[in-house]
């Protein structure tokens, strides 16, 4: 991607040095990505899924709950006291914060333009910097469960070891994939700005689990249209990507599809368990809104 020297936003966050006060919710480290076959093993598909509500929000893994953990009672006081503490930035860690940076404000761009097109206003999101553990309005979130969003503070959350992770276990290397994380869960949050969000929130309360988890998929396989929108403009508009940008898109969502995952951690796929959609749903709607760069086209609800 050509990225270097363009703007960097000023919605940037940076709480890698902050610890997280309080115990309320989940806390540990990173490492817990690493243990997820042997939760699925213990806990199965379920259990599984039930852990990564209660601690996830609108991420690339996690459910579409996150916004209920305040009505139960989860959500957590991010004024609480977080004492400082030391931590080391590598230069490579420093060039991720600065590409998160511009891949942000480059966002800021495309959906400010698209929002006025329609005569709508769009309120830019924050973007969050941490390590290990974070507060949120959604919630005490653990960096295991990856990149998320919440719609009760209207942030982006994501710690940037996440890029290991999507590079050394998912295959899925480059730096427009790590830009696609990014434009999908602002994705979210511009769902959460025209009230898709909670419109199917609302919806979520009426359903069965089941029936539940096939509207997360709708929602979240829209989030990928919507991520693959913005890039058709940063291209378009701005000449961001290079050789092979798409095919390094296509890929990070053709790895982190819940068949894959289920496939990997467990061995069989488990449909009903989906929250995200397949492989190849999340490519094929990833696809729709990088050729057509119109959000309209991305209505997973109506058609899928």
């Amino acid at each position: 991607m050509r990225w270097r020297g363009n703007r960097k936003s000023g919605n940037v966050e940076d709480r890698r040095g902050v610890r997280a006060s309080g115990q309320q919710g989940f806390s540990g480290g990173s490492g817990m990505l690493r243990l997820l076959p042997v939760i699925f093993k213990f806990l199965g598909v379920k259990g599984t899924l039930i852990l990564a509500v209660c601690i996830g929000a609108y991420g690339l893994f996690t459910g579409t709950l996150g916004n209920m953990l305040g009505g139960l009672g989860l959500q957590q006081d991010t004024t609480a006291s977080r004492p400082a503490v030391p931590f080391h930035e590598t230069a490579q860690e420093k060039e991720l914060v600065d590409f998160v940076s511009v891949i942000l404000a480059d966002t800021e761009d495309t959906w400010t333009t698209l929002f006025r097109q329609k005569g709508r206003t769009y309120q830019e999101p924050r973007l969050v910097l941490f390590r290990d553990v974070v507060h949120s309005a959604c919630g005490m979130a653990q960096s295991a469960m990856g990149p998320f969003y919440c719609p009760g503070d209207r942030q982006v959350y994501i710690d940037l070891g996440f890029y290991d992770q999507l590079k050394n276990r998912f295959n899925a290397p480059g730096d427009f994939a790590q830009a696609y994380v990014i434009a999908h869960e602002v994705g979210h949050h511009v769902q959460t700005l025209v009230g898709i969000s909670d419109s199917v929130q609302a919806a979520r309360k009426k359903l069965s689990k089941t029936d539940g988890n096939r509207l997360s998929v709708r929602q979240e396989l829209q989030a990928d249209c919507l991520a693959g929108v913005w890039a058709y403009h940063a291209h378009h508009s701005r000449q961001l990507l290079e050789v092979g940008d798409v095919e390094e898109g296509l890929d990070a969502a053709s790895a982190i599809g819940d068949d894959t995952l289920q496939k990997q951690s467990q061995g069989y796929v488990s449909p009903d368990s989906f929250t995200h959609g397949t492989s190849a749903q999340r490519v094929k709607w990833f696809k729709i809104g990088l050729t057509s760069g119109d959000m309209d086209s991305c209505d997973t609800f109506n058609t899928f």
